[in-house]
């Protein structure tokens, strides 16, 4: 890094699961407002997680608030089932999770076949092993830096060597966003992000191991200033 500045631009996500289910379309608002990114709303379906929250109707209703990029994050078994659903309801990009099911191939392509973005998630104790050979087939890794499932848990700062062990692989095979770069063109980087436990202490360290996609939940909704707050992430270093 140079002049102590991340790399490439850091992007936030605040997580509406952090916020007021009564007033979903306000809250989508509040975060437009406070300079959001991106929207992340998460999808659990009671058995992949043992949590129960929003569907493909509170996404819509997300989306009619909206015109920020509505992340979506599903933790639910057999993914493919549920991607037309979740691009009627107004996805941007559908991550699902590599352990959720064993066509994490033809998901990933059947998201991009619907037009939307691609995401592929793994659970902390998930091997590494694993990442690489999806890093060139979808547009954004999100390695989970708590269990899924659940707001408000501690950090694990193992995952952190996983996100190194991630970007070194993307630079090394040349993978940035749309692709493999070619000679002479320039591109953004590849999307890694990271969710779970992500506030201004634990945001640097993501930053410095190689994230540039963070998620932040319950520390962002608490903040008197949450405009503050996005900016304190943004420019983590």
């Amino acid at each position: 890094m140079m002049s102590g500045m991340a790399p490439f631009p850091i992007q936030i996500y605040p997580s509406i699961l952090s916020g007021d289910f009564g007033r979903l379309a306000d809250e989508a608002k509040r975060l437009e407002l406070a300079g959001a990114d991106a929207i992340h709303v998460d999808i659990m379906d009671g058995h992949f997680v043992p949590n129960l929250t929003l569907g493909p109707r509170a996404l819509a209703a997300i989306r009619r608030a909206t015109r920020l990029f509505l992340d979506v994050h599903i933790m639910i078994y057999n993914p493919f089932d549920f991607i037309e659903v979740l691009v009627q309801s107004g996805a941007d990009r559908i991550t699902f999770h590599f352990e959720a099911t064993e066509d994490v191939e033809d998901t990933i392509a059947f998201i991009r076949k619907c037009g939307k973005k691609a995401g592929l998630a793994f659970r902390p104790e998930t091997s590494f092993s694993m990442v690489p050979k999806y890093l060139d087939q979808c547009d954004l890794i999100l390695l989970m830096t708590v269990s899924p499932g659940f707001g408000g848990q501690q950090f694990m700062p193992e995952v952190l060597e996983k996100v190194k062990l991630a970007r070194t692989a993307c630079e090394k095979r040349g993978i940035h966003q749309g692709g493999i770069i070619k000679p002479g063109v320039a591109l953004p980087p590849f999307d890694i992000q990271v969710d779970g436990g992500i506030n201004a202490e634990t945001a640097p360290l993501c930053v410095k191991a190689g994230a540039n996609v963070l998620v932040s939940g319950d520390y962002l909704f608490r903040q008197p200033d949450m405009k503050k707050a996005i900016e304190g992430l943004r420019g983590s270093s």
